[in-house]
């Protein structure tokens, strides 16, 4: 461990990184093809096309040929859109509709443009590489741009100034700005200035990395091994690159809504009689609770897919008992399996060949927590299957949800992972681990899901991973890993979900309360008021740790948490139609305020608060003993949400926030459905309609039945509510659509800020047997 000392600094240890000194050199033929454009350099190949309209890929090899398969993170077919080709004395040149793509012949550099404004310029040269097999590209940096994304990342929000590496690792060390490499690889980043966004996905499996440090006008992305290839994402605004890259990489779906109620965890849980306890708790104390987690403790001697029947004697029965109080079990299922051949997953992985192995067929072997044991070839469609009905044991109790963890792989040895040399069979092609490491997580994912949506075809599967890489968000819900209770994890939880939010993961959250160290009553209450508007909401501890469930700081701590566990619950409906629209979209539901307002420079570096949606601003307390905090209101008029007092924007405040209070703000114009108490998400909802004046106001309120696949059936409704206002009188239109079966009762309208006479359009028409009652506040 003297990497830890001042040893790690002695002199003669001093790294001294050298420049690529290999170019790819110029352009020495080309070929224009089925609309894509191909040659080589003098050291290489290149391909350069457009994925879509607005999504130009280029790729360099400096090594051979040019390899245009996609890796797992792509969904779009890749089928080259239509473009036009001409060539210049000194450069080749592609268009596509707007977009135009310009490759100097002489040193290989790019420049792309979007009409007549430069959107990206690469350096000239711009690609590298060294004959170990690391390749590098350079790209031009202005000095207003800033950068976001990166996937799950620790630090601010704008990452500019930042070495920033990708290789999934187990961190179990407190996270800093300095920890680099966690558990998600990303590769995803947009850059963004007053002039002109964009977004790049560099799809290199190896271990990459960025760096927006060392130079002054350029950045540089480099991988182990591989080539260069990388997608641009040339949208208008910082909304529709997001989506964009979701066009590229797949939507999320639509999670089951028990999945965004509140969630209570530990490692572990040890015993039936323990969970009871703690389902009963939650019960007795009113507070609303949809979902216990079984951690490692559950199983037989940390066997998946068994339970230890000492303590979990009767899984069956257990598990029947909560769901009858409307609690769902998510347990824990890790991908080290225990060598032993009396274990009947074992025994039929080896016999089927579905773990990985070496080069010469030897089975690869490390320490995980059941001991000595095998991991499955994810990379394999056959292992892939095999692993998802697997889950049969788990569905057969009436189970719909599973946690994946530990999946980067972690290994308990010096370099935390699966050996290097490990060659994985992707359907026949081999790939060395060292390829395909950060890639293992999204790869077990996509077989727990798939397995999950065999078995319960008409369930919408719920998955929670630890690992993953870009394209995650098909398969998975993210959370940010062992997390401490600190305050810093706290203040670092919003910037690092805002950027996965920004790469694409827009289901995802911190553990509240913090997972290892020692929670206190106070942080307990800032982080839950943070969690209770986050994505992804669950209070997760880790053992030998101070428990850290809603009461056991006692009644005045209990009464504040309680709260806002409530308030998640009456803001539901809110919350699950904006899942809807990022489902459909891809646009986060926590959102950066420079999403929002992405020409005020105030927002480009606003770590500390956050938008729920467009409207809906959060500005929590996330130091302890502090009670007033400086707030920034971007353009508008602006509600507070509990006493109502009206601020007009452009300015920082400061304000006051005593314990009990969770410092949020209502743009003018917005509608928010709010629903009724319940203990958690079996139960039904009445509605009630805010309404925070302004001049224009939409909302679409979406309901389904929560659980189904039947909403891609078009078993849902939405209800359009659009407002208009002037000094007089305020006109509220009504229009439901779909199947009306899902449509909750609204039988009340709040509205905030104005006045004069109000008109509803025939709600009775559309939704409700009796007109709407209107309370002016």
């Amino acid at each position: 461990m003297l990497d830890t000392t001042s040893f790690a600094i002695l002199p003669t240890q001093e790294k001294i990184e050298g420049e690529p000194k290999l170019h790819v050199g110029s352009v020495t033929s080309f070929t224009w093809k089925d609309n894509r454009l191909s040659g080589t350099n003098e050291h290489g190949e290149f391909l350069i096309y457009f994925a879509e309209k607005k999504i130009p890929r280029i790729i360099v090899n400096p090594f051979g040929k040019v390899n245009s398969a996609p890796s797992i993170a792509v969904s779009l077919k890749q089928e080259p859109h239509e473009a036009t080709f001409y060539e210049s004395n000194d450069h080749l040149i592609i268009s596509c509709g707007s977009v135009m793509i310009e490759v100097e012949k002489d040193n290989f550099a790019i420049k792309v443009s979007n009409g007549k404004k430069t959107i990206f310029q690469s350096a000239s040269p711009s690609a590298f590489y060294k004959n170990s097999g690391e390749v590098f590209f350079d790209s031009l940096m202005e000095i207003e741009d800033v950068f976001y994304g990166f996937g799950e990342k620790t630090g601010f929000l704008n990452k500019r100034g930042s070495k920033i590496s990708m290789w999934n690792t187990d961190v179990y060390a407190p996270h800093n700005k300095d920890t680099v490499e966690l558990y998600q690889s990303i590769p995803y980043f947009t850059v963004h200035n007053k002039q002109r966004s964009y977004g790049l996905f560099f799809d290199n499996t190896f271990k990459t990395e960025f760096d927006t440090q060392t130079y002054s006008n350029k950045y540089r992305m480099s991988a182990a091994g591989g080539q260069i290839d990388f997608y641009l994402f040339i949208g208008e605004n910082l909304k529709e690159i997001t989506y964009l890259y979701i066009e590229l990489t797949g939507k999320m779906s639509l999670p089951p809504k028990w999945a965004i109620g509140y969630h209570q965890s530990r490692y572990s849980y040890r015993s039936e009689e323990e969970v009871l306890e703690i389902a009963n708790r939650f019960k007795q104390e009113g507070i609303p609770l949809d979902c216990i987690f079984f951690d490692i403790h559950y199983m037989r001697d940390y066997r998946v897919f068994t339970f230890d029947k000492d303590h979990f004697s009767k899984p069956g029965k257990l598990i029947s008992t909560l769901l009858n109080d409307g609690i769902k079990v998510v347990p824990i299922v890790d991908p080290g399996v225990k060598k032993d051949v009396q274990y009947p997953v074992y025994k039929e992985g080896v016999k089927k060949g579905l773990f990985c192995k070496y080069l010469d067929g030897q089975i690869y072997y490390g320490d995980v927590w059941p001991g000595t044991s095998a991991f499955p070839d994810f990379m394999n469609s056959e292992a892939r299957k095999w692993w998802g009905s697997l889950h049969k044991f788990y569905t057969d109790l009436r189970i719909e949800g599973i946690w994946n963890d530990m999946n980067e792989p972690s290994v308990f040895n010096e370099s935390k992972t699966m050996d290097l040399e490990v060659m994985h069979d992707v359907d026949g092609d081999l790939k060395p681990h060292l390829e395909m490491h950060n890639t293992y997580g999204l790869y077990m994912s996509k077989a727990t899901a798939e397995g999950l949506a065999e078995l319960l075809p008409d369930k919408r599967p719920f998955v929670l991973t630890r690992a993953g890489y870009a394209g995650i968000q098909r398969y998975a819900t993210v959370w940010t890993g062992d997390n401490r209770s600190h305050w810093e994890h706290l203040e670092m939880s919003l910037p690092m979900i805002m950027n996965l939010g920004m790469s694409g993961v827009a289901f995802t959250g911190a553990d509240v309360g913090g997972f290892s160290s020692d929670c206190t009553p106070e942080l307990l209450i800032r982080w839950t008021q943070v969690g209770a508007f986050m994505p992804y909401f669950r209070n997760h501890s880790v053992q030998d740790s101070i428990r850290q469930e809603p009461w056991v700081f006692g009644e005045a701590t209990t009464e504040i948490v309680k709260k806002y566990i409530k308030l998640r619950y009456t803001w539901l409906p809110y919350i699950y139609s904006l899942f809807h629209e990022s489902s459909q979209t891809g646009v986060p539901i926590v959102r950066p305020l420079v999403l929002e307002y992405p020409n005020d420079a105030n927002t480009f570096n606003c770590n500390d608060q956050f938008l729920l949606g467009s409207n809906v601003m959060v500005t929590p307390i996330l130091r302890p003993g502090v009670t007033h905090r400086s707030v920034y209101i971007p353009e508008g008029t602006w509600y507070d949400y509990w006493t109502k007092e009206v601020y007009e924007g452009g300015k920082h405040l400061l304000i006051e926030a005593a314990l009990d209070v969770l410092p949020i703000f209502i743009k003018e114009g917005t509608i928010l459905a709010i629903g009724s108490d319940i203990q958690n998400t079996t139960e039904h909802q009445k509605i009630e309609v805010e309404i925070y004046a302004g001049k224009k106001g939409e909302f679409n309120l979406y309901e389904d039945d929560g659980r189904s696949m039947g909403y891609k059936e078009d078993h849902y409704s939405i209800t359009n509510i659009l407002t208009e206002m002037n000094a007089e009188c305020m006109n509220i239109k009504v229009n439901s659509s779909g199947d009306l079966t899902w449509k909750s009762q609204i039988d009340k309208v709040k509205i905030f800020g104005f006045s004069g006479d109000v008109r509803v359009e025939n709600p009775s028409e559309f939704r409700e047997p009796e007109k709407w009652k209107i309370e002016i506040q």
